[in-house]
């Protein structure tokens, strides 16, 4: 134990640190002999160890991803602390060499790795994001996740965004209509992510700092191919850049308040009435210029409409009762 309560691994905690990475990198809590609990706790407030409440399980975190961090705490300790700090990283050393020749459970070596099995996914996927801090840039078709594993999603995503990260995530504009998805997209948004819909079918997609990306390798989805391969990943990552300008924000707090349920284009309407531009009615819901225009465009043939000027006025018009001529 040192100053600030960073205590570093003795040769207990390094050794089970070990053994979870002979298990494929995760361990069931219900496995953990009591005995061990003092040193699982010493793991996770390193953060080798990260737990996942919904699924009783803790993962191995590459060493690599907390040197920095505590290195950081112990410096700013002071000086008296700079000796240790400064050992950090050879301390470390041995476990990240045996985490880079760890096993991987299910998985394919090369450019192109398929992870079997839910649990195994999600696990590889926790260690990316730890390991790719930066962006993550998803796809995710379909409704809402599990409602018990919200609460865990939820921890995990503040604690990406928290240390820096950014994250944009499309969904399907059927997710609009999903109580449970609303609810999530407006907690998610509320703390920083980025949710926009498309008005298309979706595949499930993950892009972490541009670098690895995951999608499907069977259609139930218990298998995934995690492309490490730069041309593939940048192909991917231009798909998602395109699908983005192509969707549209949505106010998720109004919509989970259930304030926002009236389509689109007749909010888009109701602030041209009332003399917004269309720069300023795409700030004010959320939407790119572009899908603004779209909808203004149809507002024109209902309303016979020759001009902007035109639309408002006889959009005003017909709000008030007035002919609009």
């Amino acid at each position: 134990m040192t100053d600030h309560n960073i205590a570093l691994p003795d040769d207990a905690a390094r050794e089970l640190y070990r053994a979870i990475l002979r298990e494929g990198g995760r361990i069931r809590i219900a496995d953990i002999p009591e005995e061990n609990a003092e040193t699982v706790q010493t793991l996770l407030d390193l953060g080798l160890l990260k737990p996942y409440i919904s699924t009783g399980s803790l993962s191995a975190i590459n060493p690599r991803s907390v040197t920095a961090r505590i290195g950081a705490d112990l410096r700013a300790a002071g000086t008296r602390l700079l000796i240790q700090a400064e050992q950090l990283p050879d301390l470390l050393s041995d476990l990240t060499d045996a985490y880079d020749t760890a096993p991987r459970r299910h998985d394919h070596t090369g450019t192109f790795r398929i992870v079997e099995g839910p649990e195994n996914i999600r696990h590889r996927i926790s260690q990316l994001s730890e390991e790719l801090c930066h962006e993550a840039l998803s796809l995710q078709p379909g409704g809402a996740r599990p409602t018990d594993a919200t609460d865990d999603i939820i921890t995990h995503v503040s604690g990406y965004l928290d240390a820096g990260g950014t994250m944009h995530t499309i969904y399907e504009s059927a997710a609009r209509l999903d109580g449970p998805t609303v609810q999530l997209a407006a907690r998610l948004t509320a703390i920083g992510c980025h949710i926009r819909v498309a008005p298309f079918t979706l595949t499930k997609m993950v892009v972490f700092d541009r670098s690895v990306a995951v999608i499907p390798a069977s259609a139930d989805l218990n298998a995934a191919v995690f492309v490490e391969d730069p041309a593939t990943v940048t192909f991917l990552t231009g798909v998602f850049e395109r699908f983005w300008q192509l969707s549209e924000g949505v106010n998720w707090a109004a919509l989970a308040a259930g304030s926002s349920d009236s389509p689109v284009h007749e909010q888009v309407g109701r602030l041209l009435a009332q003399g917004l531009t269309q720069r300023s009615i795409a700030g004010r819901l959320g939407l790119s210029e572009r899908t603004v225009a779209g909808h203004i465009a149809r507002l024109r043939e209902l309303y016979d409409a020759e001009t902007l000027f035109q639309l408002g006025w006889q959009m005003r018009g017909a709000r008030t009762g007035e002919s609009g001529g």
